[in-house]
């Protein structure tokens, strides 16, 4: 849960620093089934059948990263984004090499206090030979903190694209003014975004 609530708090950020998040009635996503039926797959297969066959499992793991980023490419002129693609490849790579599993670091997992169970499917677990290993959860947040979890740079790569993106959208005063994005610039590259008829300032 500590990267959605993260991506959620790095959307609101923009109103700390002069933005106005009314600018997101200017952004339009396409196809956005694709990335709730991601997030609904991920759900299911952690936290509902997390006891079923581990291949099939693995392999449901793995489309999801692939349908995130189908829908990223598809809204690929929304500010940030492109950052949060890399960050979701790297973690979809990494998985994908490791039979549906991002490797965990045993020293991180150690210190955020969790304790996985080897008989359930996780997303994120101690492998013994992993591959880019340094590609999977090797950050942490110590246990006895708020939202006390493992991550790694791909998830960071994430928050900080959706922060970047909604600093540009919603007009912040930490988005240099060469940056700034306005509405019309979707005019000509209508991808992902759709213009007001009365853009806002």
């Amino acid at each position: 849960m500590i990267i959605p609530i993260a991506g959620l708090l790095a959307l609101l950020s923009p109103v700390l620093t002069g933005g106005r998040l009314t600018r997101f009635a200017d952004v339009r996503l396409r196809h956005g089934w694709l990335v709730v039926g991601a997030l609904v797959a991920q759900i299911l297969i952690l936290e509902v059948v997390a006891e079923s066959q581990r291949g099939v499992l693995s392999a449901v793991h793995v489309a999801t990263y692939a349908a995130a980023g189908v829908w990223v490419w598809l809204n690929r002129r929304v500010p940030g984004l492109w950052i949060v693609a890399v960050g979701a490849a790297t973690n979809g790579v990494t998985i994908a090499l490791n039979d549906g599993t991002l490797p965990a670091s045993a020293r991180a997992v150690a210190g955020a206090g969790l304790e996985l169970d080897p008989n359930n499917f996780v997303n994120s677990g101690v492998l013994a030979d992993a591959r880019l290993p340094w590609l999977g959860d090797i950050f942490w947040i110590p246990e006895g903190w708020p939202l006390a979890n493992v991550f790694s740079i791909g998830d960071a790569l994430i928050v900080v694209g959706i922060a970047w993106g909604a600093h540009r959208i919603c007009g912040s005063r930490l988005v240099p003014a060469r940056w700034a994005w306005t509405p019309a610039e979707s005019a000509a590259t209508p991808v992902g975004l759709t213009v007001s008829e009365q853009p806002a300032a």
